[in-house]
């Protein structure tokens, strides 16, 4: 993940009287910079629009929506709890909370659609249905997506290791036996896990193929995996916006179930007859 602070600082002296006003705004304000427009950042510290594109092209971006998604990237890797809560807020207000959180869904699951990478996504689907073992991992709320992508392809495969980390040192006994040929799945959404990030250096270094799920391209998740699917995710209040992420591992377990379409067949052939006998499911 690029570190926004430390290369403003770097290129500090290069700044003309406007971009230093630019340069201290958003290293004072990191939180509230990565959400601002081009237009809006001018508006804030008092400098043009043109000011403010001329700065992130300064900075080596592309130009403003570059500078700001990495901007963003960062500032949602280091938020506090509490950071997160009142930039939530501030831009929910005291108006319609779940029209304004369904609106917001609704636009991530757009985003992540609009930006997937199909040659990607292929190659996940085609790892995973043709890979010895499946690990999947993600902590805290990536949890729930982890036993979601690991509920399901355990219905397709027999070889699913769901690896729980409970912050002690056992993370490593999970997986020591990791090898080529297997399929390292890492979750992670800001505030990225650190052990998930030393699960799937260790996957990577012992010869799996590793399958990252994540937010951005600056994600420290993105630059260890051989294939990378991002989703968009932001905050609600103190809750994570995992609407678009989940719809990204159900449509990959989908894709991966139509590779394996003779197999889930016979699966759940048994398993109605297994659900049946042993009255699974309420029928009346």
């Amino acid at each position: 993940m690029i570190d926004i602070i430390a290369l403003i600082k770097e290129k500090e002296a290069e700044f003309s009287k406007s971009q230093k006003k630019i340069a201290e705004y958003v290293s004072q304000n990191i939180e509230k910079a990565a959400y601002m427009t081009a237009f809006k950042l001018s508006e804030k510290t008092g400098v043009s629009e043109a000011t403010v594109v001329r700065f992130a092209e300064k900075l080596g971006f592309d130009g403003y929506p570059e500078f700001q998604k990495t901007v963003l990237s960062y500032a949602k890797g280091k938020l506090t709890s509490l950071q997160r809560i009142e930039l939530a807020y501030e831009k929910i207000g005291d108006g319609n909370v779940l029209g304004s959180v369904l609106k917001s869904d609704i636009m991530h699951i757009e985003k992540t659609l609009e930006n997937i990478n199909m040659e990607q996504f292929e190659y996940a689907a085609n790892s995973i249905s043709s890979a010895k073992r499946i690990y999947i991992m993600g902590v805290r709320s990536a949890a729930a997506l982890a036993e979601f992508a690991g509920f399901y392809l355990h219905l397709i495969f027999d070889n699913i290791r769901l690896i729980k980390s409970t912050g002690g040192d056992d993370l490593f006994e999970q997986i020591m036996n990791i090898e080529k040929g297997d399929v390292f799945i890492g979750i992670s959404f800001p505030r990225y896990s650190k052990n998930t990030i030393k699960a799937l250096e260790y996957a990577k270094r012992s010869g799996a193929t590793v399958i990252g799920i994540t937010d951005s391209e600056n994600s420290p998740v993105a630059h260890i995996c051989d294939c990378c699917l991002l989703a968009e995710c932001d905050t609600t209040s103190f809750v994570d916006s995992l609407t678009a992420p989940i719809s990204l591992v159900n449509a990959l377990v989908a894709q991966v179930g139509l590779k394996n379409r003779e197999r889930v067949h016979k699966n759940f052939e048994r398993l109605e007859k297994i659900w049946d006998e042993y009255e699974v499911y309420d029928k009346k």
